[in-house]
């Protein structure tokens, strides 16, 4: 699966305008690191989420209603993370995404435009895409661990653990029945 590699433009991360910056005893520096990886991460969930529900909307065949409800609730649980991550960068004195423009620069996750996908490939897709957030949020998480940002460190730990559990969801539900992956 090809990931995008992040754009960068003026905007993308770091300090908010005097007005919007929130104290902090972290380093300016650090809060822009880890404002960055923030801004990141939201534009991958936001393009997981929209790939998630699109999944979602155009799922068929035999096992319609399972898919159609394991898709539903995963993106529910994306959407959920959307509010935390933003919330997040601005508490630290970042600015956050702006715009679907802006999520479209800095996501890594790749859009699916296809009219048609087979519910297998959705599904494998779909599972690579949580496989590639995990490894995002881990390249988070050092951020935080190098800037001594625990609070951050401490939230990105919770989302790998259900990130890792959809692609565990999504793997079973791909899995041959011989027991090999996809």
């Amino acid at each position: 699966m090809e990931q995008k590699t992040s754009q960068k433009s003026a905007g993308d991360g770091g300090q908010a305008a005097p007005a919007l910056r929130t104290p902090t005893d972290l380093r300016p520096q650090a809060t822009s690191e880890v404002a960055e990886a923030l801004n990141a991460l939201l534009a991958d969930v936001y393009a997981l989420y929209l790939k998630t529900k699109n999944f979602h909307w155009h799922m068929s065949g035999p096992h319609f209603r399972d898919y159609h409800l394991l898709l539903d609730d995963q993106a529910t649980e994306l959407f959920a993370m959307t509010d935390p991550l933003a919330e997040r960068i601005r508490k630290l004195g970042g600015k956050t995404l702006r715009s679907i423009g802006h999520i479209s620069r800095l996501q890594r996750i790749s859009d699916n435009d296809e009219e048609f996908v087979e519910p297998s490939r959705m599904l494998s897709e779909l599972c690579d895409d949580n496989r590639a957030l995990v490894s995002n949020l881990r390249a988070a998480h050092d951020i935080c661990d190098d800037n001594k940002d625990i609070a951050t460190a401490s939230l990105i730990e919770n989302w790998i653990d259900e990130s890792e559990e959809r692609t565990w969801f999504l793997f079973e539900s791909v899995r041959d029945p011989d027991g090999s992956g996809h």
